[in-house]
């Protein structure tokens, strides 16, 4: 049952008996006294009421949360229902006023679940060396208050049926309260109070009705025991169902040291009291010899079985301490032998304890110990070395703490006692990486090793093999589409230079051809002056043909470079930039020796791209480019300060089929350079390709060039 169904049960079962209390006491207010209602009434409200209360003690038994003599007592709750029923047959069928008779011994029903409700909490609550003593007591006590309770029950002139009604009705009301009280005294809690106090009242009201009973003056109702009998079920099965304190428990206690003095006390005494009231009272309650001494005899048994109990226990301590005796010798001498070997065994440890300590301290690794309320008992030097604190900072604290406190830990650090990872940023820009094993210590109470290992440089090592691999990855990605770009580009150029050849020279000279056909024609017809004509005209068309294989040309490799070299072709590219775009342009360059044709091409290649991306993507105003040899390399650099963009795009760009920053790096890296390319938004982009020159010559005096437009 869940933790909020059972307070709501238990809200419920209080208020059906509060309710069924109620309704008890006032119907039975209501009813008129003296009369056949009143009487079966009455049977039927005690009859229910103890049904009830029955149920009830059983629910709360079904869901496990009654103590142990809860079953007796819903039976002797269902006893006296059945009882009640009869009641209410007999008074159905033959109302009157009841007289004892020998089958009133069927009372002494009731006296089986009592003794089984007695047993149950004597088991749970007394220790088994005190449990025979306080049984003998409790019969010794319950043997004096039946004889005590006869001589008030028993009518002076009584018969044989009569007396045996007062002696059941004696030993009824005497067993209740000498029970239970017994318990009270051992156990004073206010649960077995109530108890007591419940069974008090019902044993009040078992006298009164067996006073009136024994007497011939019980007519089937009274309030003396009507209401005792319908309430005391239900103070019962609310006590049961609704426990207070520590009725249920299980741990026995041992009692305040006047409980057994006490108890013994009351039995020896109410012992005195009933032989000393049967003496002075056979007389005068009509005794008869016969009687007076069954009832001395009964008690002097008693009282010899609590003598015997005395005389066992005293007996078997004596025992014991004799047993002891003979032992001590023994003992002591065994005891020194252990102690000899617990000298031994201390020595081992302190040694195997100074090891522990050493390879504790000088562990590469961090060690703590934790206790199970997460506090750091000890740490060792490394542990102290990775976090920057003292061992005197850090013993004694909460790991909670510690973590909360410690300068650069991430959230992780709080969780290390059970295992993972955790990073701590160092004052220095550093990061250090700590991964923890747990283990559990079979201590009382448990606690924790925590193995803190140091692990920056292979996480570090990781990262960059990570790194790396990415860079790798993404590069063979950008490879593979700036090939296919290419490819595609080679393709489309093939299919161009295709084009502009069978466009213009082929179909010029076709054209030539055929007027070549017929100058010859006219020439040989003697049309001379016609033919020249001719011929002109063919020259002319050769002529523009051989112009439009020029700049054919010049789109594959410019004559430029073929006619004045690098620096003058980047000065004329970059002069009709500025004026194509309306752009300022400052141009500066520096060779210290010639360059070989595939570096001239590669460079001018760069500047072209870089222009063109300027023109179409940065919106610049001022454009500079920069180139620079010395023996080792060659440096070119072109700067804008337009929109700009963010760097880490370069790759985006790419997949948008703008290949023009990936192929200017692929040109590079092929020839062995480095391409670098800085830029943020509006603060412009900057290019710097760096390429090796291998084998070129020396000696010659750089050229510097310098040109703003």
């Amino acid at each position: 049952m869940s933790s909020i169904a059972v307070p709501r049960a238990r809200l419920y079962t209080g208020s059906v008996l509060l309710g069924a209390a109620v309704v008890a006491v006032v119907g039975y207010a209501l009813l008129p006294d003296g009369t056949r209602l009143q009487v079966l009434a009455s049977d039927v409200m005690v009859a229910a009421s103890c049904l009830l209360s029955g149920g009830v003690i059983l629910r709360a038994i079904g869901r496990g949360e009654a103590w142990s003599g809860a079953a007796p007592l819903a039976w002797l709750v269902f006893l006296l229902g059945g009882a009640n029923i009869a009641f209410l047959l007999f008074d159905v069928q033959d109302p009157g006023v009841y007289e004892p008779r020998p089958t009133d011994a069927l009372f002494l029903l009731f006296l089986v679940p009592l003794a089984m409700a007695a047993f149950e909490e004597y088991r749970e609550h007394f220790f088994d060396r005190d449990r025979r003593d306080i049984t003998v007591d409790v019969l010794l006590i319950t043997a004096s208050l039946t004889a005590l309770l006869y001589l008030v029950l028993r009518p002076a002139d009584a018969g044989q049926a009569a007396s045996l009604s007062a002696a059941i009705f004696a030993l009824l009301t005497a067993s209740q309260i000498a029970a239970f009280g017994a318990l009270l005294l051992w156990r004073r809690s206010f649960s077995h109070l109530l108890l007591f106090g419940i069974f008090a009242i019902h044993a009040s009201a078992t006298a009164a009705f067996g006073w009136q009973w024994t007497h011939g003056a019980f007519d089937g109702a009274s309030p003396l025991f009507d209401l005792p009998f319908l309430l005391c079920p239900i103070a019962l099965a609310a006590l049961v169902a609704l426990p207070i304190g520590d009725t249920s428990s299980v741990v026995r206690r041992q009692p305040g040291r006047w409980a057994r003095p006490i108890l013994t006390s009351i039995a020896v005494t109410t012992a005195c009291a009933s032989l000393a009231a049967v003496a002075a009272f056979d007389d005068p309650r009509g005794l008869g010899s016969e009687q007076s001494a069954a009832m001395i005899a009964v008690l002097g048994l008693a009282v010899a079985a609590r003598i015997l109990s005395n005389q066992i226990a005293s007996t078997q301590a004596r025992q014991g301490i004799e047993e002891a005796l003979s032992q001590k010798e023994d003992a002591l001498r065994e005891a020194d032998q252990a102690l000899d070997r617990v000298r031994d065994a201390n020595e081992t440890l302190r040694e195997s304890e100074e090891h522990l300590r050493l390879v504790f301290d000088t562990a590469v690794d961090g060690i703590v110990e934790l206790d199970d309320r997460g506090a750091v008992l000890r740490a060792n030097e490394a542990f102290s070395s990775m976090i920057g604190l003292d061992r005197v900072a850090i013993e004694g604290e909460p790991w909670s703490a510690l973590a909360a406190a410690l300068p650069g830990a991430d959230a992780r650090f709080a969780a290390l006692p059970k295992g993972g990872q955790a990073t701590i940023q160092r004052a220095e820009g550093q990061a250090l990486h700590l991964e923890s094993r747990v283990s559990q210590m079979p201590t009382n109470p448990p606690r924790k090793l925590v193995l803190v290992r140091d692990v920056t440089a292979a996480k570090v090592a990781d990262q960059t093999i990570r790194s790396l691999f990415q860079f790798l990855q993404d590069r063979d990605e950008d490879r593979t589409r700036l090939l296919r770009r290419t490819n595609s580009a080679i393709e489309s150029e093939r299919n161009r230079v295709a084009r502009d050849l069978h466009d213009g020279p082929v179909q010029g000279v076709s054209a030539a051809s055929l007027s070549l056909e017929a100058a010859l024609l006219m020439i040989k017809a003697g049309e001379i002056e016609q033919g020249m004509d001719v011929l002109t005209k063919i020259r002319e068309e050769l002529a523009g043909e051989a112009d439009g294989l020029r700049r054919l040309m010049a789109g594959l490799r410019p004559p430029v470079l073929e006619e004045r070299g690098l620096i003058p072709a980047l000065r004329e590219t970059l002069t009709r930039f500025g004026n194509e775009h309306e752009v300022q342009t400052e141009f500066s360059g520096t060779l210290a020796n010639e360059l070989p044709e595939d570096l001239e091409t590669l460079a001018y290649r760069i500047v072209q791209e870089a222009l063109s991306n300027a023109g179409k993507h940065a919106g610049a105003s001022n454009v500079t480019v920069g180139v620079e040899a010395d023996d080792s390399q060659l440096r070119i650099e072109i700067e804008d300060d337009g929109c700009g963009f963010e760097s880490n795009q370069t790759r985006e760009f790419l997949r948008q089929g703008r290949v023009g920053l990936a192929s200017m790096r692929e040109r590079v890296e092929l020839a062995s350079g480095s391409f670098l390319v800085r830029s943020s938004p509006g603060r412009g982009t900057a290019i710097l390709a760096t390429l090796p020159l291998e084998g070129s010559p020396t000696g010659t005096e750089p050229r510097v060039l310098h040109e703003a437009s």
